[in-house]
């Protein structure tokens, strides 16, 4: 399973559902990060380093550090979706398609009803 680090605005239900499905997930709370207003970027490079890729909503700002040549572990932007399972179910399903991750960014969009 994926090692992932969800940055501030990813949503903790859908970290839990992650999870629960086997994956090892950091939070920016979990690392003492949390509400310090850290720059994507320095978040980048500590998800790097620790070999985990960035799970966020924060979609065209890390495609543009992504673009910009930016060495990660991986980015998995996600549109904002409150059915907090499915948005879990869609990233894990969207992370078997990707091995390995580091320097790759997937993209998983709100569920279609």
């Amino acid at each position: 399973m994926a090692r992932l680090f969800a940055d501030e605005n990813f949503p903790n239900p859908t970290v839990e559902g992650l999870r629960q499905l086997g994956h090892d997930v950091l939070t920016v709370a979990d690392v003492d990060l949390a509400g310090l207003g850290i720059p994507d970027e320095e978040l980048l490079a500590f998800a790097h380093a620790d070999g985990r890729a960035v799970l966020t909503h924060n979609r065209k700002h890390f495609r543009n550090v992504h673009n910009a040549g930016r060495p990660h572990s991986g980015m998995i932007l996600c549109t904002e979706d409150t059915d907090f399972d499915s948005l879990a179910t869609r990233v894990d399903q969207a992370l078997s398609q990707v091995i390995p991750l580091t320097g790759e960014v997937i993209r998983v969009t709100k569920a279609r009803h």
